[in-house]
């Protein structure tokens, strides 16, 4: 048997922890020295402390450890339970990450304006673009973004077996529709519209000038790029006119180097 001291160096948790564990019942030890009190544990509970942590550090109270622990997890369901814990982690973290990153593109935002003469004014062609629509609650970046993504990507499995070959690069287009917002993931095609696209649908977009600026660097840092732009229009007296533009000229694995233009469109005067 060892000693309180020694079966805590091995099951690496402090003496203090496993009085407690004793305290409310969910790990005995072994023997008890009715004299001195001196506590002792066999290597065989080792797997019963390694059991305990391992709930413990996936988020259960100890009161529920202790439930778990007297059902006699197996080491099978154990692990099934840090499968799910770990995905559960990976996406708070990943979410966790993407609003700091939200953040500080707001702070951003009140750090930096992007100089006018970066702004050009531009007519941009009549098009004709195919693509896929969704819609988001909002323009937060956390109603866009995951209605974004997966739209582009089905856009990209449904290119091929409609037999389209794009003319141009990938463009998103926003538009404001009461209470939500139309997202349409497109590409320029020159194709018929009364073919068979695959579920796709034609989008003629007429010819309009439209206020532009090149933004450098994540896609969802874009907020100060977007609010440049508002500034300009507002400086410059014009208004908007719909549907906003994302023209995706770069985008290398890392997003921190894609580049993009934006295309605010403008109305007539």
């Amino acid at each position: 048997m060892f000693a309180i001291g020694e079966f805590a160096r091995y099951g690496r948790v402090s003496i203090r922890m496993l009085r407690h564990y004793d305290t409310i019942g969910l790990l005995r030890p072994a023997y008890v020295d009715p004299a001195t009190g001196y506590r002792s544990y066999t290597a065989a509970q080792l797997a019963d402390l390694n059991r305990i942590v391992a709930l413990k550090d996936l988020g259960f109270s100890l009161e529920q450890v202790g439930t778990m622990t007297a059902d006699n997890l197996g080491p099978a369901e154990l692990r099934a339970m840090l499968t799910l814990r770990r995905a559960q982690l990976e996406t708070a973290l990943a979410e966790s990450s993407a609003r700091l990153a939200q953040v500080e593109s707001r702070l951003h935002g009140l750090e930096t304006d992007a100089p006018a003469a970066d702004i050009v004014v531009k007519s941009l062609p009549a098009v004709r673009l195919v693509g896929l629509t969704a819609t988001a609650a909002s323009f937060r970046p956390d109603d866009i973004t995951p209605v974004v993504h997966p739209l582009c990507a089905e856009l990209g499995r449904r290119l091929p077996d409609a037999d389209v070959r794009p003319a141009g690069r990938l463009t998103c287009l926003y538009e404001q529709q009461q209470d939500a917002v139309a997202v349409r993931a497109t590409v320029p095609a020159a194709v018929d519209a009364e073919g068979n696209l695959n579920g796709l649908k034609v989008i003629d977009l007429p010819a309009m000038p439209a206020a532009t600026l090149v933004h450098r660097g994540p896609i969802d840092q874009v907020l100060p790029s977007w609010q440049a732009l508002a500034r300009w229009l507002e400086d410059n007296g014009r208004r908007p006119a719909d549907p906003a533009r994302e023209l995706y000229l770069a985008t290398p694995e890392d997003p921190a180097t894609w580049v993009t233009e934006l295309q605010q469109p403008l109305t007539a005067g």
